[in-house]
């Protein structure tokens, strides 16, 4: 379960990098760097609510889909599930699929904790919350 309040309201300073995904919380997997193999869930403002993105690599390709939209303090269930070549994303009612590379049945990594950006820093403290079910 995780939610967003208030604090993680951005704008970018480079207008450009405001569709950017933010990363939630997710794994590594296959025994590779998490930007070779992973699963996680990401997030951004779109300047009415946070959009949340199903997010993978890979084969080092990287790969998300919009799953939906939460408001702020809007607590969600969201799920990742790991078969043998694919993961299932569940948020609230929506369900996608992403190719996974290898084909155990259990993760091999390690977790994925947030992380704002890429081009630029957070613009400011942000409080995110998650809690393992």
């Amino acid at each position: 379960m995780a939610w967003l309040d208030s604090s993680c309201i951005y704008t970018n300073t480079n207008p450009v990098n405001q569709g950017d995904i933010n990363k939630l919380y997710g794994f590594g997997d296959c025994g590779e760097d998490h930007q070779a193999s992973s699963a996680r869930f990401g997030w951004n403002w779109n300047g009415n609510a946070f959009d949340i993105y199903a997010y993978c690599y890979a084969n080092s390709v990287r790969e998300w889909k919009l799953m939906g939209s939460l408001r702020p303090k809007e607590k969600a269930e969201m799920w990742i599930i790991v078969s043998p070549k694919k993961y299932a994303f569940r948020f609230k009612d929506r369900f996608e699929t992403m190719e996974r590379t290898c084909s155990t049945e259990q993760i091999e990594g390690y977790q994925l904790y947030p992380y704002f950006g890429g081009d630029e820093p957070a613009p400011h403290k942000m409080r995110v919350y998650i809690k393992e079910l």
